[in-house]
């Protein structure tokens, strides 16, 4: 297993991704890819996927994945929210298969839907919001839908609709 060691930078758009998000992902990849999670925070995507045998590499500086290129079959991860623009676009660029976590309202603007017109987009919509972490460290369900955005995962459907199956984390006490 890989060592992470990452520093979060505390900024209001800095929302730690729970297991369960993952959970509904996970069947659509395939095992033998290797994924770049280019938004560790505190690396909590980087774990689930490791944990289920996946080999990921990854950064958490966004300047890193907006102007350099990892060796990756599919790029995984829940970008800040404030530059989501900017990191979807530079996926349609790398033209590698990819998943954004993102709030529904990322469906809106301009940019987006030519985007989205252009190339394509799969939604995995989750039955009910995520329980993300917060940069309080606390765990809170957030005012937002969210759904995964995703480009050639080649799911079975444009939009899926996927229960989200949340367990108790016992060490939270």
């Amino acid at each position: 297993m890989k060592k992470l060691n990452i520093q979060s930078s505390g900024r209001p758009d800095n929302f730690q991704t729970p297991k369960e998000a993952i959970d509904v992902l996970i069947p659509f990849l395939k095992k033998n890819w290797i994924i770049w999670e280019c938004a560790w925070g505190k690396g909590n995507l980087f774990r689930f996927l490791n944990e289920k045998g996946f080999d990921v590499i990854g950064s958490d500086r966004e300047l890193d994945f907006l102007t350099n290129q990892k060796e990756c079959d599919c790029i995984i991860t829940n970008p800040p929210y404030s530059i989501k623009d900017k990191f979807l676009e530079r996926c349609y660029n790398l033209k590698k298969p990819f998943a954004l976590l993102m709030p529904l309202t990322a469906l809106e603007g301009k940019k987006r839907g030519s985007l989205y017109r252009k190339h394509g987009i799969q939604l995995i919509i989750p039955n009910k919001r995520i329980n993300f972490e917060t940069p309080s460290g606390k765990g809170s369900s957030s005012w937002f839908q969210t759904a995964w955005f995703c480009w050639n995962l080649n799911l079975p459907k444009d939009m899926m609709f996927v229960d989200l199956e949340v367990k108790p984390n016992l060490a939270q006490g």
